[in-house]
């Protein structure tokens, strides 16, 4: 499969969801016009709104932006974990300042990647740290990046104290770690990785989360989901990943993609989709 290719549209989902964690600006979409496609797309297959989450400081400036253009569309905004080894105070200075904006509604994505050997991790840690704090200076939610460092992730947030609001991007603990996190009262945010056949931890952790708990995301144009692994990934295709979970979870599709619904606008303090 091509990763130029993107899936075929799905079926369109039987309520409106959510797509809390998507990248518009590494889906091609430049420009206003873009944005509004790759948005008609989406609510097309049921997803009404996104989160455009920065990556860098260009990254963070261009969310703003973009979330501006379109009413569907929303923005997060911190420094990537793998961007922190140089964060001094010009580059933390114009991060809080893009994260006032009244359209952003999230700090992140934020955290730990010891995946990656992109930033040293005492570098990592010390701009979760101020991540962390700055989320709740502005009284905004946490979005974390947690890839390989669970247990460094839960230390500090319980070290420094979480934010009202905790959102774990892309989830990709076992139900151990789902558990904890559950108990702590944070959101997990499940991408196309639930969907994948042998994502046997993933699954098991997808179904024990409270259906207050849980979000639906992208992350957008990676993370594509089953049966179209490879293909370049788009908001349009968390309608896959919301019917994936239903099946995991053993819940109809429309009880699910409501819960995405519901729970973004909660955590994220969006005004209510209008439904027919």
């Amino acid at each position: 499969m091509s990763r130029e290719q993107r899936p075929p549209a799905p079926e369109p989902l039987p309520a409106p969801a959510i797509d809390s964690h998507t990248h518009l600006d590494a889906c091609g979409a430049g420009t206003a016009a873009d944005v509004a496609a790759v948005l008609d797309r989406a609510e097309a297959a049921g997803i009404v709104r996104v989160v455009t989450v920065a990556d860098d400081l260009p990254s963070a400036r261009w969310v703003a932006e973009a979330s501006i253009w379109d009413d569907r569309v929303y923005a997060a905004i911190a420094l990537h974990p793998t961007r922190t080894k140089d964060f001094g105070d010009a580059k933390r200075s114009e991060v809080e300042r893009l994260a006032r904006g009244d359209r952003v509604v999230a700090v992140g994505e934020t955290g730990l990647d010891y995946y990656w050997d992109y930033s040293p991790h005492e570098a990592q840690q010390e701009a979760f740290r101020w991540h962390i704090d700055l989320a709740k200076r502005l009284g905004k939610p946490l979005m974390i990046h947690d890839r390989e460092a669970h247990e460094d992730v839960l230390r500090i947030l319980t070290e420094e104290g979480p934010p009202e609001t905790v959102v774990f991007h892309c989830f990709s603990g076992d139900a151990g770690i789902a558990r904890r996190c559950v108990d702590a009262g944070y959101v997990l945010s499940f991408a196309g990785t639930v969907t994948f056949r042998n994502a046997r931890d993933l699954h098991e952790a997808a179904r024990l989360v409270p259906a207050g708990q849980f979000l639906v995301e992208t992350d957008a144009p990676f993370l594509t989901p089953h049966p179209y692994r490879g293909r370049r990934n788009e908001p349009y295709c968390a309608a896959y990943t919301v019917r994936g979970l239903a099946e995991l979870r053993g819940q109809p599709v429309a009880e699910v993609a409501d819960a995405v619904r519901h729970n973004a606008e909660r955590v994220f303090r969006m005004p209510s989709v209008t439904t027919s």
